[in-house]
């Protein structure tokens, strides 16, 4: 008789995929090393990473994220879920075979853009898209100036996103140096790493990849995380995998060797950047967020902000803002005041972000008002309870520029 899978809990669910996103203790590991281990990073405003990493890795300084944006050793560029993320150059070559077809079916079958061009051979916009956009980085309004006297009874913009879509496309530099600034530029693969895309990464060795990253998880899971479906992948690799179930009786996958601590395992309080991928992974969010709680709360315009894991749950966001007297980081909880016993790490852990946000400046960390409508429906939030002091820390005299904390800007999925 076949033994049942063993159940796993949402907190055991929950210390299996911050164990593997290197939540539980920081890790010694360079950011190349990192990016790839996690299958990449969100990167919608640029300086996002650059917090992913702080909040991973021992000791993390900007300069070397940089260094590997500045020679081309990363790049941001659209993969999963149709969104830019930030990967190692090496698996954007193998990456973006594999999800080009998603970005085409996004275009001709989700935007407006798309349904302009139904009727037009692509061929001739591909190929005038190609030499535009290779010739140097240029943005999307550039492009559609260019293109609008080749193409005149097309939709300039139409045909601009066109080539946006359906040529494999990075993101140039400066966005994507911290602190730097600039407009929103694109320019082809082949111009700017000097090679094409390919071969594809196989979907099994994603399958492995996400797993270690992200699991246990199922195929549902995956689909949500990337936007393809990998369910034969994971048919194919049934033998060599782990099976559990969780409290609803989904299937759940599994490396036989990846780290599934105990479910009391403690957990100290991490600041994550806005749409971090570990909230993002999951069809079932709720091993990482209270039941209810839905994204739109992370919603930042471009604006550097981001969430806050107390006993490795989301419980509250945090945005610095700037002042003549240096910056504070206001800690909004979600539903509840943060516990008593929560706070002190809560503030102490935001010092430490402001001294990596904006160095050298004064800083301030204290709680605001209770957010209740973190869930839906909403509910009525617990009763207020007393808040400790703010804590100021005023380091040695000089200002930092706040550019590394606003990103300059989103980055659209479509810019």
């Amino acid at each position: 008789m076949a033994r049942s899978p063993e159940v796993l809990g949402r907190r055991a669910l929950n210390r299996a995929v911050l164990a593997r996103q290197m939540l539980l203790r920081p890790a010694r590991l360079s950011p190349s090393a990192t990016i790839e281990r996690l299958v990449g990073m969100q990167a919608q405003a640029p300086n996002l990473p650059y917090v992913g990493l702080w909040a991973r890795l021992q000791g993390f300084q900007p300069e070397e994220l940089s260094r590997l944006v500045r020679t081309k050793r990363a790049v941001r560029t659209t993969i999963m879920r149709n969104t830019i993320h930030l990967v190692t150059t090496r698996d954007a070559l193998r990456l973006k075979p594999l999800f080009q077809p998603l970005h085409e079916r996004g275009f001709f079958r989700g935007s407006p853009w798309g349904r302009d061009l139904k009727t037009m051979n692509p061929d001739a916009l591909l190929e005038a898209g190609r030499e535009i956009m290779g010739e140097r980085p240029r943005t999307i309004a550039e492009l559609a100036r260019l293109l609008a006297p080749r193409f005149p009874n097309h939709d300039a913009l139409s045909l601009a996103y066109g080539v946006r879509y359906l040529l494999p496309m990075v993101f140039a530099t400066p966005r994507g140096i911290w602190q730097a600034g600039g407009p929103v530029t694109l320019t082809t693969v082949e111009a700017w790493l000097g090679r094409s895309t390919g071969p594809a990464i196989e979907p099994d060795e994603l399958v492995v990849r996400y797993l270690a990253a992200f699991g246990p998880a199922s195929a549902a899971d995956m689909r949500a995380w990337s936007g393809l479906t990998f369910r034969p992948a994971f048919e194919r690799l049934r033998p060599r995998l782990e099976v559990f179930r969780d409290e609803h009786g989904i299937e759940l996958f599994d490396l036989p060797r990846a780290p599934r601590p105990k479910p009391d395992t403690p957990v100290p309080v991490r600041f994550l950047p806005d749409y971090d991928n570990i909230l993002l992974a999951h069809a079932d969010r709720t091993r990482i967020m209270a039941p209810g709680q839905h994204m739109g709360l992370f919603s930042s315009n471009g604006i550097m902000k981001g969430s806050v894991l107390v006993d490795g749950f989301v419980r509250a966001g945090w945005r610095p803002i700037a002042n003549q007297n240096g910056t504070t980081l206001v800690i909004t909880p979600f539903d509840e005041p943060i516990r008593r016993q929560d706070q002190a790490p809560v503030l102490e852990e935001g010092l430490r972000l402001l001294a990596f946000l904006v160095p050298g400046e004064k800083h301030l960390v204290r709680f605001g008002p209770v957010n209740a409508a973190a869930r839906q429906p909403p509910v009525r939030p617990a009763a207020a309870r007393p808040r400790p002091r703010a804590r100021r820390v005023e380091p040695p005299a000089g200002r930092a520029s706040i550019g590394g904390m606003t990103g300059a800007g989103r980055d659209k999925v479509s810019s």
